[in-house]
Formats: C-alpha cells, sequence, structure tokens
C-alpha cells in the first residue's frame, strides 16, 4: 500500500491483480485517495487512540456523537476555518476538555461528519471509471457515458439525501484535507479519459491531439456545474433536468473533439 502513489494513481487500479483487485482493497484505496486523514486513523487504529467511533480513549460513544449536531450549523456558516471549537462546544453543552476526550482537533471532528460521504462518492465515482475501463476495447465506445451517467445519477440522489454534509465537504472544507476533493476526481476523470483517447486510437480512430489541461479545464467545469446544484439549494426535480442537460452538452462535446 505504501508504494501507491496518491497524486493521481486513477489508471493504474484496474491493472493490480492482473486486471483485477479485490473488493476491500478497492475500497480502502477510494477512502485513502478521498482523504489523506484516513491515513492517521489507520496507525493509530488498534493502539487504543482511535476506536471505530473515531474518539480517543474510553467512554460512551454516545458522548462524541453529541458533538456532531451542533457542529454542522456553525461548519455550514462559517466553513471549516472560521469556525469556532469554542461556540461548538458551548452548543453541545461540553466542555472544551471534553472534546478532546473524543477529538484530537477541530479538523477531526470536521472529517467524522464528511468522511462517509467522501469515501461513499469516491467509492462510486471509481467504481464507474474501473467498471468502464475493464472492458474489452472494442466495447468501450459503444458504452461511453453509459457507466459514467448512471454514477452521475446517482451521485446527485446521494448528495440529496444527505445535503448537510455534502455542503461541509463541498464548499466549506478549506484549511481541511477535504478542501481538494473535487479536484481529486477531476485529476482521476482525465486520466482515464486520456486512456480512453488512446483506447480509440488502438482501434484506428483518428482523434485530434487534445491537450491535457484542455481536459483538465473541461472535467473540471463538469464536476463543479454538478455539484453546484446542491450548493445552492437547487430544487431535486430541477437539479435531475439540470444534470441531464448537463451530461447531454458535455458528451456532445467530448465527441466532438474526440471526432465521433
Amino acid at each position: 500500500f505504501c508504494s501507491i502513489r496518491l497524486s493521481c494513481p486513477a489508471a493504474q487500479f484496474p491493472r493490480l491483480s492482473g486486471g483485477r483487485i479485490s473488493f476491500w482493497v478497492f475500497q480502502i484505496i477510494c477512502a485513502v485517495y478521498a482523504s489523506p486523514s484516513i491515513i492517521r486513523c489507520l496507525f493509530s487504529f488498534g493502539k487504543g487512540k482511535i476506536s471505530k467511533e473515531g474518539r480517543a480513549g474510553g467512554g460512551p460513544a454516545s458522548a462524541g456523537g453529541t458533538l456532531s449536531p451542533p457542529a454542522r450549523p456553525e461548519f455550514l456558516d462559517k466553513g471549516f476555518q472560521g469556525a469556532s471549537l469554542r461556540q461548538i462546544v458551548k452548543n453541545a453543552g461540553v466542555t472544551t476538555g471534553a472534546f478532546y476526550g473524543y477529538f484530537s482537533s477541530k479538523e477531526a471532528l470536521f472529517a467524522s461528519i464528511v468522511e462517509p460521504h467522501a469515501a461513499a462518492l469516491m467509492g462510486r465515482f471509481m467504481e464507474a471509471q474501473t467498471t468502464f475501463a475493464e472492458l474489452p476495447e472494442a466495447e468501450q465506445p459503444s458504452h461511453m457515458g453509459v457507466e459514467s451517467s448512471a454514477c452521475v445519477d446517482w451521485m446527485v440522489d446521494y448528495m440529496y439525501q444527505h445535503p448537510e454534509p455534502m455542503k461541509l465537504l463541498i464548499g466549506r472544507a478549506e484549511g481541511t484535507s477535504y478542501e481538494h476533493f473535487v479536484h481529486r476526481m477531476v485529476e482521476v476523470e482525465v486520466e482515464y479519459t486520456e486512456h480512453y483517447i488512446q483506447v480509440l486510437r488502438n482501434l484506428g480512430r483518428e482523434v485530434p491531439v487534445l491537450d491535457h489541461q484542455l481536459c483538465h479545464i473541461i472535467a473540471s467545469g463538469m464536476f463543479n456545474a454538478v455539484f453546484e446544484v446542491v450548493v445552492h439549494d437547487m430544487p431535486y426535480d430541477q437539479a435531475k433536468q439540470y444534470i441531464r442537460q448537463l451530461r447531454e452538452f458535455y458528451m456532445a462535446g467530448w465527441q466532438k473533439l474526440m471526432g465521433e
């Protein structure tokens, strides 16, 4: 594991273990890639410092859980950097000393809220990418957009089921290991896109040269547009229509650029 480069190893994932990776290895890779903070938990887990609830030491699990509800509005209103730990513990009705009995820092509290959702989104996203990449090359052109469209639809539904943690993850995480979450997804998308372009060339298609930076700009625009629906509280039905139109727009654009 330590030999895996987390900067952007996406295209290497399908080639592990002879083209496939085990379910658990896949899930751990996605979780680590989604949030470097999980590495700290892996090293301290089992040493009595962090329990499976993400808290230090002993005590009832519910005590640490009481901090999450009052922390959410503070983080949502002021962002991670502007949020006041003193105000959070005051709203929770606990002392600062009690807080540090369950979380090592304000960022650890923030992570306890957003980490499950970051891992879920990145996991589903990587599943779509690897499913497409593992198809025989001759079948990939006919599947272009199929797996990714299903993934985006799933992501939109998931975001609307968990709006507050998603707003924290996407728009309030500056100063934490999650602030580049969308950028990491963009990097993965670009690497798999470039891999697919090479597949088209292997099949004898004449694909114009597409600059890496151009691919990055296009992917960045797409992902930021997708997440805008939850950032701006767009009604669900309107968001679904918006995402459908957005997907059609980008699909047509990619096909034009790829000479299809």
